[in-house]
């Protein structure tokens, strides 16, 4: 039977999590994979945390150096998070021609092409299937599963702690802060929850699955974003009467005129599999030229999901002999032939507040018509002498609705409270 010895960079709630699996499981694995994985050793600098979850004290090391140089260790698993230290860790374990798996979603995202060819040059592994979704096992499905389709969109809700959020906004009537509150007491939240809440941590996911997807590179940069931090009880409540959700997706889209990308609240339809995700829970909505639609869904983060993750490459790596790296031409910019349309089309929502007088409806409608832009739906509720007019659009373009909001914000009459896309 092959041994394989692992090593594990940090013992959080993720390293902790991948331990107790495969400490749990190694005769299962023995049994099912013909593989003895074995962890060799840790890098933790609280060895009463190493200690605390069985790590024999002579296994627990404080450099990275010690970890690379022995050769009972085959894979390194990552997942001490950020970037400077987990950068400078990868590139040691991956330069000294150990397998490389990792769950830092912004690591891979930015430097993805500097790992990959540190990997190359020493012929090792590389493996990311935790970086997105969770437990979710989408990039082993991108990679192994649909591959033989040409991957024509998706669209995700891939940020638990934002899922969270929304999900006690509508369904308690939550406002943004006390869920977000709840959010932080639960663990889902961080102190500092901008990387959730602006949508960068689900940019930084899209970025590497469109670009596996798409197979072409998807920097970061090129990833339209919006947070939920404007969102209202008011938005919510005037969703759910239209017969929608309102969720953070990650959407991307091959077109005729480039590859989308962006990160926004999104108002679906209630009769979306997507708006039946809720709390913690993420889903990937894809869509392949011979497949048709594929919904994967599961949960998006925590110690055992994540960790199952990990272990699931682990094994992978350890059961595959040849590595195999990008479909696509990974370097730090997108080829110069792809183009990333900003002036992307989707519907709209607009909510508008409006001084109750005559003619008022008709200026905005007016400047619709002047943009092309259609409505499909309408509400106004009067509140003393203004009223608050929301309107869903049909399909149109981007900057076709920035103008008219402009426009109509220039009225005396009238201003935009708030502009949402709209997936039906």
């Amino acid at each position: 039977m092959k041994k394989v010895g692992v090593a594990i960079l940090g013992l959080g709630v993720v390293g902790g999590g991948t331990y107790e699996i495969l400490t749990k499981n190694r005769e299962f694995y023995q049994r099912t994979q013909n593989v003895d994985i074995v962890v060799e050793s840790v890098l933790e600098l609280n060895r009463e945390r190493a200690l605390k979850l069985g790590v024999p004290a002579e296994k627990i090391m404080s450099n990275i150096a010690e970890v690379v140089c022995n050769p009972d260790v085959n894979i390194v698993v990552e997942v001490i998070g950020g970037i400077d230290a987990a950068r400078e860790f990868v590139l040691a374990a991956l330069n000294a021609g150990k397998t490389v798996v990792t769950s830092n979603k912004e690591l891979f995202c930015k430097y993805s092409h500097e790992l990959e060819r540190a990997a190359k040059h020493q012929n090792a592994g590389l493996y990311f299937e935790a970086s997105c979704v969770g437990g979710v096992p989408i990039i082993r499905t991108l990679l192994d599963g649909l591959q033989a389709n040409n991957i024509t969109s998706m669209m995700g809700i891939i940020n638990g702690t934002t899922n969270y959020i929304l999900t006690k906004m509508s369904n308690e009537g939550f406002s943004y802060e006390d869920a977000l509150k709840e959010a932080q007491a639960l663990g889902y939240a961080e102190a500092d929850p901008t990387a959730d809440v602006e949508g960068f941590d689900a940019a930084y996911k899209l970025s590497i699955l469109s670009s596996l997807a798409f197979h072409t590179k998807v920097p970061f940069s090129k990833v339209f974003r919006e947070g939920i931090t404007g969102v209202t009880k008011e938005v919510i409540a005037d969703g759910k009467e239209l017969g929608y959700r309102l969720k953070l997706l990650a959407i991307g889209k091959q077109t005729d005129s480039g590859i989308e990308v962006r990160v926004h609240p999104t108002f679906v339809r209630t009769e979306h599999p997507l708006a039946a995700v809720n709390d913690s829970f993420n889903a990937v909505y894809l869509t392949g030229d011979a497949v048709g639609d594929v919904m994967l869904y599961g949960r998006g983060a925590g110690a055992l999901p994540t960790g199952s993750a990990i272990v699931s490459d682990i094994i992978y790596a350890a059961t595959h002999a040849e590595s195999r790296y990008s479909t696509f031409k990974n370097t730090a910019n997108a080829d110069k032939d792809v183009h990333f349309p900003s002036d992307f089309s989707s519907a709209y929502y607009l909510r508008i507040k409006v001084s109750d007088r005559t003619g008022v409806l008709a200026k905005i409608a007016a400047l619709f018509a002047k943009y092309n832009i259609s409505i499909e739906e309408m509400l106004q509720k009067g509140e003393g002498d203004t009223a608050s007019v929301t309107i869903v659009t049909h399909e149109t373009r981007e900057l076709a609705v920035r103008n008219a909001v402009s426009k109509i914000n220039a009225l005396e009459v009238a201003s935009v409270e708030s502009v949402l896309r709209v997936v039906s």
